[in-house]
């Protein structure tokens, strides 16, 4: 991402509709805490500011129900049989709960509308969007209400809103969590003058297409790796400096019980290019946050402990649970426990590609079922790789390893955009700080 890219992020977080006012100092040095909050007991609200249902805001601002805010169209919603969604491949997108599930042929709604999650883990969880803006046309499924804003609401500012909220003490489902019609029209919404709400909204609107642009970015780039890594990893496409003999002529390939590969690739069982055993049985109460080594299990990264099992670098192989099969390359001091195949390279074996490599072949598939399902190391080490020479491995995984790093850091980037999000979200649907200048009469610095 370029740094204009990034200079526009921090002019939408920071200049999206002119200065930004700041709220009173008073307000800001009484709490850096997380959006709605209330004023602690015993404190004096700030200056210009006032407690209500929806916590601290502004005195300029008002706060009302949503049933007040915008017209439930709950009724027109429902689902598309099962039967009949087998048979089609529409053009009209078929929302629930978290968002598109499908594609119909056929609409119910042609308008602007916030949707809400009626049912489903993600009201606890929250690893999906809850409240999310929807307009064309569209078919709703009754896993997700259906609001109108009325005319005094900025359809983006509401829906930010709504989606800012904690929907945990609504849940009225046992074994599925549900967000029934009658609890979300009390639900008490901030109302800040619509100027104002159009501001906040075109604020939030510029970091939501940075984190769009980068979620597009990622997606592209993980689609280039999983081509490129299909490509280097069969032989397909040859790196130049080995494509060609020593004559200048063009490498062929040979028949293998893995189809065609290069004339001087060979295919041989795992077992001869590393050595696999389990770490070590480690307890929960020798692991912790800070100490100095690093302690993986099935599942990747458990903590730090105070003593390591391996120096040097290695690919670990998850070996029990739903999750078994995942791959990690390691290296320097660390402690693999019990839960984790050690695959120690032989002489030869680059341990970078040979992680890829595993990776690519997905072996959760040879998992055995049983109530905990687990890796057999006596399985895996039959399994037939495609071995190039050790120069070839190791040009082939630096430039994959090259690929992963990029990845790595537009994921970071896209974790800090959402987190500036978040901030940004606690900052301006509360009125901490103001993109549209109070007048001097309401806030009294």
């Amino acid at each position: 991402m370029s740094q204009s890219a990034d200079n526009n992020m921090i002019a939408a977080g920071a200049n999206s509709s002119g200065a930004v006012a700041d709220a009173s100092a008073g307000y800001l040095s009484h709490s850096a805490s997380a959006s709605l909050n209330s004023v602690p007991s015993g404190m004096v609200c700030p200056p210009g500011y006032k407690q209500t249902e929806v916590g601290v805001i502004p005195e300029d601002w008002d706060v009302c129900e949503l049933k007040d805010a915008v017209s439930f169209l709950d009724g027109l919603r429902r689902p598309v049989k099962s039967g009949d969604r087998a048979k089609i491949s529409g053009i009209y997108p078929y929302y629930g709960a978290s968002g598109i599930v499908d594609y119909v042929n056929d609409y119910i709604f042609d308008d602007e509308l916030i949707l809400l999650g009626e049912d489903g883990e993600n009201i606890l969880s929250r690893n999906l969007p809850l409240a999310f803006k929807v307009s064309g046309k569209i078919w709703v499924n009754n896993h997700a209400h259906v609001m109108k804003p009325n005319d005094y609401f900025d359809i983006t500012f509401l829906t930010e809103f709504l989606e800012s909220l904690d929907y945990s003490l609504l849940n009225s489902g046992t074994a599925q969590p549900k967000l029934n019609k009658q609890a979300c029209l009390k639900i008490k919404v901030a109302k800040p003058a619509k100027t104002e709400q159009t501001a906040i909204a075109n604020a939030l609107s510029d970091v939501d297409a940075l984190i769009s642009e980068l979620e597009k970015l990622i997606a592209k780039k993980q689609a280039i790796k999983t081509a490129t890594m299909q490509q280097l990893l069969t032989g397909r496409t040859r790196l130049p400096q080995f494509a060609l003999s020593e004559d200048g002529t063009k490498k062929g390939t040979k028949p293998s019980e893995l189809g065609e590969i290069p004339e001087d690739w060979e295919c041989k069982p795992l077992g001869e290019l590393c050595s696999l055993k389990s770490g070590l049985g480690i307890t929960s109460a020798d692991i912790d946050d800070s100490s100095d080594y690093r302690c993986f299990g099935g599942n990747g990264l458990r903590g730090y402990t105070t003593q390591f099992t391996h120096e040097g670098e290695y690919a670990l192989i998850g070996r029990q649970g739903a999750l078994c099969g995942n791959i990690q390359y390691v290296s320097g001091k660390f402690f693999a426990s019990e839960h984790a195949l050690v695959a120690t390279p032989r002489d030869g074996i680059d341990s970078r590609w040979l992680a890829i490599y595993l990776e690519r072949m997905n072996l959760n598939q040879y998992s055995e079922s049983s109530a905990q399902p687990g890796l057999s190391a006596e399985k895996l080490r039959l399994l037939a790789i495609i071995t190039p020479t050790n120069k070839e491995q190791t040009a082939i995984a630096t430039i994959l390893s090259d690929m992963d790093a990029e990845l790595q850091a537009l994921e970071q980037r896209l974790g800090k955009t959402r987190q500036i999000k978040q901030g940004m979200m606690q900052e301006l649907l509360t009125g901490k700080t103001r993109l549209i200048k109070p007048s001097k009469e309401v806030i009294h610095e």
